[in-house]
Order: structure tokens, then C-alpha cells, then sequence
């Protein structure tokens, strides 16, 4: 057995407990993220130089993860920002820069914009990365694209990486269109179903293991799984993702409404409500009234910005898993108006892993013949995934 394979038995053997000689978990278990190991997982960085690509749910209880490492004597030389920074407080698609935590004096490395992938220089001053972002189970959530190109870098130039697990609350679904890698971009990179299933650490396991990077075989990769885990479980994040996903909402209705942001519509940014409403000026499908405007640090220019807008409010609905119904409903309704629906095609496709779902839509298809038309794809995925699962 390989190395890396190894380590992580030892480690899940540690962490998720062994049940050769433990009671199974019940459901009083308190879920315990990798992270919150110390003990799996200190071992490993002792006399190393250690880079991170964080954010500010990487969490141990009230304390940021970055802080308990110092505490314990890690030799923490860099901080990789994603999407939306170090500490969370950029909008979608705004500028990261690299520059000085103000707090530690680590230095900050821009993952997110024109340098996706760390330099040369940047993995050649470390020994090991580590990752720790909170995810949620939408391939077009861009953390996993940066999870991706920090895999890529630790194997291209011999840096161990080490992903610490945390609930993807998402995690019962595997549902969607799988992508077409003719369509690979930043919110796309895997031939994954938009709803996958999977936590971080499988989907880093999957990677590799897929050989979806370049020199895969080289890559040591370690994981600290999820202790008292199951995909199943729902799961209440302790502090939001990002910005305009503010609560379990939001998260639940992401999979369904993220594909509105290739229309003109409205999702609810520049509101208390982001991805909670659905509204447009023109005419509406609902009566739910709200005016989107700046917010700083979440959405400075939202679409419809200092617009009247009505619509659909979906604050108290029952949300759950990927629902078509919406995009059907106000497509046809821009169809009667003969306005366009999909006013940015290409990332419609872009999100969707393919063109097939916007053509579905527009050419008036069912949601049960859409749904069908997926299914060869999410039975041979559901196969494929099966030996990188890491919990039941």
C-alpha cells in the first residue's frame, strides 16, 4: 500500500474510530471536524515549514485555526487567500490581493484572479500545505477549484499536502448535470454532477486518485476525516461560507438559484436575503417586493442595484437539494414577455458543465424529462466515486 494511502488509514483509525473495538457512534456523537484533531495531525508539521490555504471557516471552536497552530509552535510561513479572502470579506468575484495578515504578520498569497495556482518560489519555501475551507457541495462553489490547483502545485513540486475534513451540508444529494471537461473553467474544473455528495478530503482523494492533476502518483496526500459523520446528517455551518450565503437558507437554495446569475435577475444580493428571493423590474411571477443595494463586502454592484424588484420570496420555503422548477417558471414567463432569458449563455453553460441544460430549458423540456435525461451519467459517477468515500 502506498504511503499516503497509509497514513490515512492510521488517521481514520484515529479520528472515526475503529469498529473492531468501538461502539458505533450514536447519534448523541458530537460532529467533530478534522481540524478540531490536533492530536492527528500536529505530528505531521513538526519541524516543517507549513503554508495554508484558509479562510475564515477554518475554525476550532471560537478560535481561527491559524492562531491554535501558532499557539502550538507551527512554523507557519504563508497564507493562501481563496475567493473572497483570508477573513471572508470580499464580494463574488472581487479582487483578492496578496499582502500581510494584519494580525500575524504571515504573509497573504492571492489564490483567487490572475494567479489561481501557487508559483514556483511560493511551494519551494514549504514542506507540507494544508487545507481547511468550509465547502458546500456545489461544484460551481469555487473552493474546490482552488483545492484543485493547490493539489497540483504539492504534486508538481514534492510539497505534502494535508486536507482537513469538515460536513458538506449538501451532502445527501448527488444530483445534476455531470460537466463536460469541453466546458472546464473556475466554476467547473471535475467531471462531477453539480450536487456531488462529497466532502473536501473525498473529493482531494478523488482527485488524485482519477488522476484529474498531472503527476498524481507523486502527490502525498494525508486526510483527517470528519469524526461521527454521515453524508445524510444535516448540518448547521457555524459561521457563513462567504459572504452571500448567510445562513442554512441560502446554502439549501444555492444549488437551485445559483444558476440566476447568467439572467438578469435578481437573487437577493444587496439584500439581508441573499440567494432567498428571486425578483426582476419588468414583471414578476410573485409579489414579494425588495430593493437591491451597495453592500459593502458582500455586493457593491448587485444586479438590479437600486432597482424595485418583485418577485418570489423563498426565505421560509422548504429547500433541499437541486429544483429546476424555478429557472423552468421564470423562463417561461421571459419567454411570454419575448424577452431573453439566459442573457449570459456562456456561463450559463459554465455552470451547468454543458450546454445541454440551457438548450433543455429553452427548447421547453420537462423537469422530469431533464432529470432523465441525467441519470446514465449519476449512476456511473455514484460508481466511480465509491472507493474514495470516506463515510456512509
Amino acid at each position: 500500500m502506498k504511503r499516503w494511502l497509509t497514513i490515512l488509514l492510521l488517521i481514520c483509525l484515529a479520528a472515526c474510530g475503529d469498529s473492531r473495538s468501538q461502539q458505533p457512534s450514536t447519534a448523541a456523537s458530537p460532529v467533530t471536524s478534522g481540524a478540531e484533531q490536533l492530536a492527528a495531525y500536529l505530528p505531521l508539521l513538526k519541524d516543517k515549514r507549513v503554508g495554508l490555504l484558509v479562510n475564515q471557516t477554518s475554525r476550532i471552536g471560537q478560535q481561527h485555526l491559524v492562531d491554535v497552530l501558532l499557539a502550538n509552535q507551527v512554523n507557519i510561513v504563508s497564507i493562501f487567500a481563496p475567493e473572497h479572502g483570508f477573513r471572508g470579506d470580499h464580494d463574488a468575484g472581487a479582487k483578492v490581493s496578496s499582502g500581510t495578515d494584519s494580525k500575524t504578520g504571515i504573509p497573504l498569497l492571492s489564490l483567487y484572479g490572475a494567479n489561481k495556482a501557487p508559483s514556483a518560489a511560493q511551494m519551494q519555501a514549504l514542506d507540507i500545505v494544508i487545507f481547511d475551507i468550509q465547502d458546500v457541495g456545489v461544484r460551481y462553489y469555487t473552493y474546490i477549484s482552488s483545492m484543485h490547483y493547490l493539489l497540483q502545485a504539492a504534486a508538481e513540486h514534492n510539497v505534502a499536502m494535508l486536507v482537513l475534513d469538515r460536513p458538506n451540508p449538501n451532502g445527501r444529494y448527488l444530483d445534476g448535470p455531470v460537466l463536460d471537461l469541453a466546458y472546464q473553467s473556475f466554476v467547473g474544473m471535475h467531471p462531477i454532477p453539480l450536487l456531488h455528495g462529497m466532502t473536501v478530503a473525498e473529493l482531494a482523494l478523488m482527485i488524485k486518485g482519477e488522476r484529474w492533476i498531472k503527476d498524481a502518483d507523486k502527490l502525498e496526500l494525508t486526510v483527517v476525516p470528519v469524526a461521527n459523520y454521515q453524508r445524510d446528517m444535516g448540518y448547521s455551518l457555524p459561521v457563513p461560507p462567504s459572504p452571500n450565503l448567510p445562513n442554512d437558507q441560502a446554502i439549501a437554495l444555492y444549488p437551485s438559484l445559483g444558476f440566476f446569475e447568467a439572467t438578469p435577475l435578481s437573487i437577493g444580493r444587496g439584500t439581508p436575503f441573499p440567494f432567498q428571493a428571486i425578483g426582476y423590474d419588468k414583471f414578476s411571477l410573485g409579489e414579494f417586493k425588495f430593493t437591491p443595494v451597495a453592500t459593502p463586502g458582500a455586493a457593491m454592484n448587485p444586479p438590479l442595484k437600486d432597482t424595485p424588484s418583485q418577485g418570489q420570496d423563498l426565505r421560509q420555503v422548504t429547500a433541499g437539494g437541486l429544483d429546476l422548477s424555478y429557472l423552468i417558471n421564470w423562463q417561461q414567463l421571459f419567454t411570454e414577455h419575448n424577452e431573453t432569458f439566459f442573457s449570459s449563455p456562456g456561463f450559463m453553460d459554465k455552470l451547468a458543465g454543458g450546454d445541454t441544460l440551457r438548450q433543455q430549458i429553452e427548447q421547453g423540456l420537462s423537469e422530469q424529462q431533464i432529470r432523465a435525461s441525467w441519470q446514465p451519467a449519476l449512476q456511473a459517477f455514484a460508481a466511480q466515486r465509491q472507493p474514495y468515500l470516506l463515510y456512509p
